[in-house]
């Protein structure tokens, strides 16, 4: 088991020299701005705000990395399809996001995150299709599940697991409000991990 008392951000990462090396097992963190990646990994760690949640999305361009009692990492991705974010910086966050995806050999595990009430967007399904091609483990993670009433939560999950690019990956409902989904998405680092 692992100490979440023992939990530090290691490093705000601007550029890819920057990106933590040396074995330990990467969980990533990936979605859309403000589809609620800060908020899963304060839950996921007892904490409240170890993990920014961003007054404007879209302003993180770097990867956050996150070290779990010293044998587990998790990578918080920059939020991708915000419209407001200039050029350039679109330039740098999908190089920097590039850049950590195909040269981190560490990556145990991609959380990709999507918004129940939005379902797949674009890119949602852009990241799908390079892991499908990579083969590296994912699982998705349906936020905000406290938005939606029963009927339309069903509804959510259910087209996410009927949809041809997230096949036959997990599929977890999650509210950091009621802490639904928690224990879930434990389990899923824990089979990769420890």
């Amino acid at each position: 088991m692992l100490n979440l008392n023992n939990t530090s951000l290691l490093i705000s990462a601007g550029r890819p020299e920057q990106f933590p090396r040396g074995g330990l097992p990467q969980i990533v963190f990936s979605g859309r701005s403000n589809v609620g990646k800060s908020s899963l990994i304060n839950t996921l760690l007892n904490r409240k705000a170890l993990a920014r949640v961003s007054a404007s999305p879209g302003k993180t361009v770097t990867v956050n990395f996150y070290g779990i009692d010293g044998k587990v990492i998790f990578a918080d991705l920059p939020g991708y399809g915000y419209a407001k974010r200039s050029y350039e910086k679109k330039e740098d966050f999908s190089s920097l996001v590039d850049a950590y995806l195909t040269g981190c050999s560490d990556i145990a595990l991609i959380l990709q995150l999507v918004d129940l009430k939005v379902g797949l967007t674009e890119y949602d399904r852009m990241m799908l299709d390079w892991m499908n091609k990579s083969g590296v483990p994912f699982c998705v993670v349906g936020t905000k599940a406290d938005k939606l009433n029963k009927t339309e939560l069903d509804k959510a999950v259910s087209s996410l697991c009927s949809d041809k690019d997230v096949g036959a990956a997990p599929v977890i409902s999650f509210s950091s409000l009621k802490g639904t989904g928690k224990d879930e998405v434990w389990r899923q680092i824990y089979n990769v991990c420890i």
